[in-house]
This record gives C-alpha cells, sequence and structure tokens, in this order.
C-alpha cells in the first residue's frame, strides 16, 4: 500500500521527469502535465492495490507513455481533420520552425554536454546520440551496467538542471 508521505515523496521525485518524458511525445507542455497530473492521481486512486516491491516509477512511465499514445492518437486525427476542413494541410508556410530558438537551445544543450566529466559525458553520448543500450556501453567500455546507470542518473539530472528553463 501506497502511503502519503511516500506518494508525496514520489511526486516531488518524478514529476519534473515524467512531464518532459510526456513531452517527447505531445510536444505540448501543458498537456505533457495535464497527463502526468492524470498519471498521478490514477496511482493515488489505486495506491491501495499497488505492488510495493515493484517499481512504481515503472508504472508511472508506463502509464505516461500509455496516456501519451492515446492522446496522440486522438488528437492527430482531430488535428487532421480540422487542418483539412480549414484548408491549411497544403499550405505550410505557417509552420516554420524558429530557427534562432532551435539553435540557441542546439548550444545550451551542446555546452551543458560539454560541462559533463569525460567518462560521464562518453557514456550520455553513446547512449543518447548512438544509441546504445547500458549492456552494449558496459561492454564497449569494459566496466560494470550498474556504472553506465550510475553515470547516465548524473548526467541526466545535470542536463535537466542546465535546460531547465526549456521544460517549464
Amino acid at each position: 500500500m501506497l502511503d502519503k508521505t511516500t506518494f508525496e515523496s514520489l511526486f516531488r521525485s518524478e514529476f519534473k521527469g515524467l512531464c518532459f518524458f510526456a513531452f517527447k511525445y505531445t510536444k505540448d507542455h501543458d498537456t505533457a502535465r495535464e497527463i502526468t497530473q492524470e498519471t498521478f492521481i490514477s496511482l493515488w486512486e489505486k495506491r491501495d492495490n499497488i505492488d510495493l516491491s515493484k517499481p512504481v516509477k515503472t508504472y508511472l512511465s508506463t502509464t505516461v507513455r500509455n496516456k501519451c499514445l492515446n492522446w496522440l492518437r486522438d488528437n492527430k486525427k482531430f488535428n487532421k481533420e480540422i487542418l483539412d476542413i480549414e484548408g491549411l494541410l497544403s499550405d505550410r508556410s505557417y509552420i516554420q520552425p524558429d530557427r534562432l530558438v532551435e539553435s540557441e537551445i542546439r548550444d545550451k544543450i551542446d555546452r551543458a554536454i560539454e560541462e559533463l566529466p569525460e567518462k560521464c559525458r562518453e557514456i550520455f553520448v553513446l547512449n543518447r546520440q548512438e544509441n546504445l543500450k547500458y549492456q552494449e556501453i558496459a561492454i564497449r567500455l569494459e566496466i560494470s551496467v550498474k556504472t553506465v546507470e550510475t553515470q547516465m542518473s548524473k548526467a541526466l539530472q545535470h542536463m535537466r538542471n542546465r535546460l531547465e528553463e526549456f521544460m517549464k
């Protein structure tokens, strides 16, 4: 059973990360927050049935992912129909990425990566840019998977701190 104190602690430690995770799917901060809030509400409502011997974070991330996929399924169809009706699909001139903002974000990400300690940076780059799994990184660098996990945790925390302004 999940008590109030544990729930609050879990909410404080996981909310931002889950919002960022949801944002990867939705590309909308408000929707990402709403989905994450719904996930925590669902967790609270099911607190009597939660098996604490299993990782609650897994339940949370799976629920957020599923809610995001449902949102994408429901809203992509809706948005496409509206765009078809409005005749906006054929006119792409309104959908121009802001190159300056994009460049600024890329620069901040690059600087944040460069600030990481050498080994931590190497592990982060192998995972995030070369898409290697933790096991593959461990084998390549001849280190334990636990070391990879620890370094990735540190790298991700650093990235969240340095890019906080973009995660609001």
